[in-house]
Parts: C-alpha cells; structure tokens; sequence
C-alpha cells in the first residue's frame, strides 16, 4: 500500500472529519467567548472595582507613567500588559468549564443504564 492511499484512508475516515468539525466550531466559540468576555464580562468587573478599564492595565518598564499603553509604546518603552493576562484567564476559564460541562453530558450519555 503506498503511501498516498493510505493517507486517502486516513484523511476520509470519519474521526478526522469530526476533528475538522470541531476545530472549526472550536474556533467560533472561541471568537464569542472573547466577546462575551470583553465586551460584557470585563466591563462589569471594571464597574463593580471601581470603574476599572481591564484592558488598560499595564506597567511600563522604564518606570514612567503613561496615560495609555499605546503613548508608552509610541515613546518606545517596553510594557507588561497584565490587564490582558487578566482578560485572557478569564476567556480560558469560561471556556475550560464549557468543555467541563459538554465533556460531562456526553460521558453521561454514553454510561450505558444499570440491567434491570
């Protein structure tokens, strides 16, 4: 068997689909959680600590203050932007649990019911 039929074979089968499928999915969801997150979720957290912009939180590393991380980098100053970290743990961890809960139902799917 050479080796272009047996990628044929591997390439049609059906678990590849599937996991082209869900990448693609995976990649939408992916997109509406970073929405939801900041567009909603972010917005009301800043709001409830004190009207916090999230995604404006940074430090500048040479120690300067800068109204904004675009002014400290059009003066050429390196700047760790944590308050992205922030919004990125948050985008992980509503999508860790959705896949905690979708992995969860299809495993109660597939438990196969006690005899009788």
């Amino acid at each position: 068997m050479g080796i272009m039929s047996e990628f044929k074979e591997f390439a049609v089968k059906g678990n590849v689909m599937d996991l082209a499928v869900g990448v693609v999915i995976g990649a939408a969801f992916n997109k509406i959680v970073s929405s939801l997150v900041d567009d909603l979720i972010m917005p009301l957290v800043g709001l409830l600590m004190g009207g916090r912009d999230f995604s404006g939180l940074f430090v500048a590393l040479d120690g300067g203050t800068y109204a904004t991380i675009e002014a400290a980098k059009e003066a050429g100053v390196g700047t760790i932007n944590y308050g992205h970290v922030i919004q990125n743990v948050v985008d992980f961890l509503i999508v860790a649990f959705t896949l905690f809960v979708v992995v969860k139902g299809m495993n109660k799917m597939r438990r196969e019911k006690p005899a009788a």
